[in-house]
């Protein structure tokens, strides 16, 4: 007979499970980054009993317990399943930042490397913008997005590495609509845009706000976001959120200006290997 706790690459419905724990926790157990890599194939699933985790390139694992399975030493087998098989370092993401991951990360000595901040904040009912901003072209105008995206995001470990898979994965999706992808031209050139992201009646995300740093100053940031405001409220959307990483004081200081407040926080730890 198997052990019911070795670890398979299937496993029950994965959208299954991250429905109940979204519903559980109030935020999403994996980052769209790691459902992206996963459905291009870059990245591993991995089931352990009610557990799952996607595994990246072997240097960052996000993983999740069934809510009804929880309490039951899960969190801390699939925790020390993929640390085992760690070549170097691995870098976890706790969504929600919740008692029970800080718990296992603090009983297993990883450390807190990263935080990032969801925020949310109200649509202004009747919010306009005075930008000239119109939907992006695609697929022609993708190649000058994804350059001036790895511009605006140079120094980030995610956003600023995002490929030309990653960008047809994404626009792939069941979300994705063009009219939500407004982009700022200038001379025909892009020079600044606001992704948005909308899964619901409810509410919007600011998937990405960038501006070309060489336009860093002319306030383009905020009427960028004023203007994904507006858009959100032309389709009858009440909230808006976002993420933004917890050092990234001038993002912080737009949106706090803007008028969003926390939501929840995440919290990405580090696992040191031995030896």
């Amino acid at each position: 007979m198997s052990d019911p706790l070795s670890p398979t690459l299937s496993g029950p419905s994965l959208p299954d499970l991250i429905a109940r724990a979204r519903a559980t926790d109030g935020s999403p157990p994996f980052s769209d980054g790691a459902l992206v890599e996963l459905r291009q194939g870059t990245a591993s699933l991995i089931w352990l009993d009610d557990a799952a985790a996607i595994v990246s390139a072997d240097t960052s694992a996000e993983f999740v317990v069934d809510p009804d399975a929880r309490r039951r030493g899960l969190g801390t087998r699939m925790l020390e399943h993929l640390t085992s098989r760690a070549a170097g370092d691995l870098l976890f993401w706790a969504h929600g930042d919740h008692p029970g991951a800080r718990a296992l990360a603090a009983s297993h000595g990883l450390d807190a490397a990263r935080t990032l901040l969801h925020l949310e904040a109200d649509v202004p009912p009747d919010e306009s913008s005075d930008l000239d901003v119109s939907p992006i072209r695609l697929p022609e105008e993708g190649d000058a997005w994804l350059k001036l995206n790895a511009l605006a995001f140079a120094g980030h470990p995610e956003q600023g590495r995002m490929t030309r898979a990653d960008l047809e994965t994404t626009i792939a999706e069941p979300w994705f609509d063009a009219d939500d992808f407004l982009v700022l031209r200038h001379d025909g050139a892009i020079i600044g845009f606001c992704w948005l992201k909308v899964e619901s009646a409810a509410e919007g995300e600011f998937y990405v706000v960038g501006v070309d740093p060489r336009r860093q100053g002319e306030r383009l940031g905020r009427r960028l976001v004023e203007a994904g405001m507006a858009r959100l409220a032309s389709r009858g959307i009440h909230t808006a959120h976002l993420y933004v990483e917890g050092d990234n004081a001038p993002a912080l200081q737009l949106y706090r200006g803007i008028g969003f407040t926390n939501r929840s926080v995440d919290v990405q730890y580090r696992w040191v290997a031995r030896g």
